[in-house]
């Protein structure tokens, strides 16, 4: 049922937001924000390595599609992609990863290698589902770019304090999981966004 619905609702919601996809293309070509598209590895089910997409919010800089950590600085963002990450539109290209299965509309949220090696045996089990746009731990930590942008080690801080408590979220979903559990979490997501955009 899950990945029935999955399928489903992400395909609807690439047709539905296609001229939404389509103006943002045509500001970005305007802008010379290209290429629009970003590309970066991410470990997925049982550990493989899936190229996931988003919107391109900042500029280019080499190695950032292998997974190069830049938390917290914002001085690179474009000023379409801080509207786009605002209202977490850059997400949306991440419905063709489902479609693909690569991920699910609702799964703990993928990570670049450095971070799963960090902490091997939690992210074992973690991985033991398909990752996803949204989760119990995207909500808690919508504002992390304002938290590590505080920091005066953002790497660190990441490493030792986030995602520690963002892996205890992904377990406790792991344990928990439902399809009325994640309908649940996809509303709470819709309205964190929608609560942000109002600010």
């Amino acid at each position: 049922m899950k990945r029935a619905f999955d399928v489903i609702a992400s395909l609807v919601g690439l047709v539905v937001l296609s001229p939404l996809l389509l103006f943002i293309w045509v500001l970005a070509a305007a802008t010379g924000s290209f290429p629009i598209l970003f590309r970066q590895l991410r470990v997925g089910l049982s550990g493989s390595n899936f190229t996931l997409y988003k919107l391109r919010t900042m500029r280019v800089q080499k190695g950032a599609e292998k997974g190069s950590f830049d938390a917290g600085n914002a001085s690179r963002v474009t000023h379409l992609g801080k509207l786009l990450r605002k209202n977490k539109i850059d997400e949306l290209p991440q419905l063709w990863n489902v479609v693909k299965g690569d991920m699910s509309l609702v799964g703990p949220r993928p990570e670049v290698r450095k971070w799963v090696d960090a902490y091997p045996v939690r992210w074992a089990h973690v991985l033991t589902v398909r990752p996803g746009i949204t989760d119990p731990a995207s909500i808690v930590y919508r504002n992390e770019e304002e938290i590590l942008a505080r920091s005066s080690d953002p790497e660190k801080t990441y490493c030792e304090e986030i995602l520690p408590h963002k892996l205890d979220l992904y377990e406790e979903y792991v344990r928990s999981r439902s399809f009325l559990g994640d309908i649940g979490i996809l509303l709470k997501t819709m309205w964190a966004v929608f609560r942000k955009t109002k600010s």
